[in-house]
């Protein structure tokens, strides 16, 4: 998600060099059209932003290892293309967002400042940093219009969902059960309630209790859904199309000259 700022701050000022050109020549000789003009910057970036999601799936998706994940579910293919098409997502939503930003905007500097505040708060109120349990009551509705709410749910699922968890040393919980009772006899009722793993039921001393068996539980205590993958990347291609809506908008609102009305 970082890598947002560093793509607005190549695109903006580049836009603004295209754009005071445009204005100053091909616009007064009628050349060609605002739409024309403005649709052209935001397609060009399609092909090289592909690239870049590629180039990011292969260099983060394998070695971080998630694709083992996905091959112990059975879905070895079908989530490999989501999280490609997920990080594409990404990509052209900050390219499209970026160009959002700048549209109406005089400099590149301006426009990177707005489009970073903006990005901020999508990433701060996400459920990343904070949960949404946690965010006091008008803030949940950052939570819920945060285009980074969906993607970071859609990667977290596509990524680690459907695996098994076995606790390292350092994670296991342990108890010892009182009056010479048994593991599994004292923590019974815990466990039915709560989940987990117990090591050791049959054990008078020390118990050894793992919190998760799977990664679903994981995700569930962060108000992840697997099942709601595919779901979470069309809101990104509604997002997108916002972006896209929103910048030929503010575009004509502002750059555009206006026809005086005849009296």
């Amino acid at each position: 998600m970082t890598l947002f700022g560093t793509l607005v701050q190549q695109i903006m000022p580049n836009f603004v060099t295209q754009r005071s050109l445009y204005e100053a020549r091909e616009r007064p000789s009628k050349a060609y059209s605002w739409k024309a003009f403005l649709v052209s910057n935001i397609v060009v970036e399609l092909p090289w932003q592909t690239l870049m999601a590629l180039l990011t799936f292969l260099l983060w998706y394998y070695p971080i290892g998630m694709h083992k994940n996905a091959k112990i579910a059975g879905q070895l293919d079908e989530r490999g293309f989501l999280m490609f098409l997920l990080i594409w997502a990404f990509y052209m939503f900050a390219s499209t967002f970026a160009h959002m930003a700048i549209a109406g905007i005089e400099t590149a500097e301006a426009g990177g400042n707005i489009s970073n505040l903006l990005f901020m708060l999508c990433l701060i109120f996400c459920g990343v940093l904070a949960s949404k349990d946690v965010l006091p009551g008008f803030w949940v509705f950052m939570y819920r219009i945060s285009p980074l709410t969906y993607l970071v749910s859609a990667m977290l699922s596509v990524g680690v969902a459907k695996a098994p968890v076995v606790c390292s040393s350092i994670e296991i919980v342990k108890v010892v059960p009182p009056n010479g009772s048994t593991c599994g006899k004292y923590l019974s009722q815990f466990i039915h309630s709560a989940g987990g793993l117990l090591y050791n039921p049959q054990s008078t001393g020390e118990c050894r209790y793992c919190p998760i068996t799977d990664t679903d539980s994981f995700l569930k205590q962060v108000d992840i859904d697997y099942a709601d993958r595919w779901r979470n990347f069309g809101l990104m291609l509604v997002y997108i199309a916002f972006n896209l809506s929103g910048a030929v908008f503010i575009y004509w609102l502002a750059r555009v000259p206006k026809k005086g009305k005849k009296l």
